[in-house]
């Protein structure tokens, strides 16, 4: 009799533990090792989010930076400044171009009567009407228009290196933000993967718990780490939506336009392997150094320029006309002319050009010490920036590997759940670091690309 129970018990248990593993071999497996990051990298180089990408505009980063070069409106203030320059220079060079001007007058006076008051400039109010034109050359002052003009030609050269150097900020500004959406949308990807995947463990422990194979204990851990994915996804979401509106903006849209972004080029090229160079690059092309330098070129003409003032100055002057109303009482012909050269000497007039030449000179010195603080500073960005690529690049590598393992250590911890060799505990731990490994490699290989922008950006070598 014994024997028969025991039996009966033996086959309950068998049919039991096979009904478990029936049930467990249901949990979902492991993805491969980089299968969430290479659906990350192929939905960004183009094979689109699962949310219908055949709705939304396509947008590569080369078509942004257009775009915001030719809508943001700070880069075009900075070219109507340089326009703005250029008619400057057009004011100084008039002091080297002659001036005519033209005088109509016509006067009925009592004949003899003296002036009293006003503008006429005859001494004697004289009927008549006459008509006549006037001429003034500079001759020479002694180089001080030659250098004033000098002065403006170079700020205009340095108003156009500001207008490039704000084109290559925006540029920049394109880059991260367009780095930043893509990242941020690869990021909802992976959120939404880890969101699949544990609603799936989920369910699955949700079966064994109703079939008594497993405790509420880890029915509570999957439910946990399923609430965990929800909010990392509504958390990338919001961030993807920030980042797109961040990039609407720098391509000068008032509007809000959700684009479906395009890596155009997937591989990646490794950082130069010295920063040398590129310093030597960046004090050659950098243009707000070529705009600081042009003004202190400037600033030092301007000085000579004030200094200059205190020479005199030479000019032709030339008058001719016609009265062909007037009294014979006192004109004997019906035209005038004359000629003359002028000379104009400074002799005291307070201090004011000694004052205003030495200005110019301190204000010279300054902006020489600006430009070399300048060059200063860009030596140190481009090494900070070439070291921080460096390590970005690194990086990228070791983020692989860490992907590559927490894949393997959810596998075994899944395969050790289904044996029932481990807890929910365990699962739920190496869920937790593959997460955290695809999100750290999906910001290892966007990071890189933003420090090669900031790279570019340095050496002033935009692409």
């Amino acid at each position: 009799m014994k024997l028969y129970y025991g039996s009966i018990l033996f086959a309950a248990i068998t049919l039991s533990l096979a009904a478990g593993a029936q049930t467990l071999a249901k949990l979902p497996d492991a993805p491969a090792p980089g299968v969430l990051a290479q659906t990350a990298q192929m939905s960004a180089v183009g094979s689109g989010p699962s949310s219908g990408p055949g709705t939304l505009p396509t947008l590569t980063r080369q078509q942004a930076e257009a775009m915001a070069i030719r809508q943001n409106p700070n880069i075009t203030v900075g070219k109507l400044l340089a326009l703005a320059q250029h008619q400057v220079v057009r004011q100084a060079r008039s002091a080297d171009l002659p001036t005519f001007t033209a005088d109509i007058s016509a006067v009925d006076a009592e004949d003899g009567s003296r002036l009293s008051a006003g503008y006429l400039s005859a001494a004697h109010l004289l009927p008549h009407a006459g008509a006549g034109g006037t001429l003034a050359q500079l001759i020479t002052d002694f180089g001080r228009t030659h250098n004033l003009i000098l002065s403006q030609k170079l700020e205009e050269k340095a108003q156009n290196s500001n207008a490039l150097a704000t084109t290559e900020d925006i540029v920049l500004a394109t880059d991260q933000a367009f780095y930043n959406a893509l990242e941020a949308q690869a990021l909802v990807r992976v959120a939404e993967q880890t969101v699949n995947t544990r609603q799936t463990t989920e369910t699955q422990v949700s079966e064994m718990t109703r079939n008594k194979l497993k405790s509420t204990l880890d029915l509570s851990f999957a439910q946990v780490d399923l609430s965990r994915g929800k909010l990392l996804q509504l958390d990338a979401q919001n961030n993807a939506d920030s980042a797109m509106a961040a990039l609407d903006n720098i391509l000068g849209l008032d509007h809000d336009v959700q684009f479906h972004l395009i890596e155009t080029n997937a591989t990646v090229q490794p950082p130069p392997d010295q920063a040398q160079p590129l310093i030597e690059m960046a004090l050659k092309q950098r243009p707000d150094l070529l705009a600081l330098t042009y003004h202190q070129q400037s600033a030092v003409k301007l000085a000579r320029s004030k200094r200059e003032q205190m020479l005199p100055t030479i000019s032709a002057l030339g008058t001719v006309g016609s009265v062909p109303v007037r009294s014979d009482q006192y004109y004997t012909s019906n035209w005038w002319g004359a000629v003359g050269v002028n000379m104009n000497i400074p002799i005291f007039n307070g201090f004011l050009y000694s004052a205003q030449a030495k200005e110019a000179s301190l204000r010279a010195q300054a902006d020489s010490e600006q430009a070399r603080a300048l060059r200063d500073q860009i030596v140190r960005d481009v090494r900070t920036a070439w070291l921080a690529s460096t390590t970005a690049w690194q990086r990228v590598a070791v983020e692989q590997q860490l992907v590559q393992e927490a894949d393997l250590a959810f596998t075994l911890a899944q395969t050790r759940y289904k044996l029932g060799l481990s807890s929910i505990v365990e699962l739920s731990q190496a869920q937790l670091q593959q997460t955290q490994a695809q999100i750290g490699y999906t910001n290892a290989r966007y990071q890189y690309r933003l420090s090669r922008a900031t790279l570019n950006y340095e050496t002033g070598n935009q692409p």
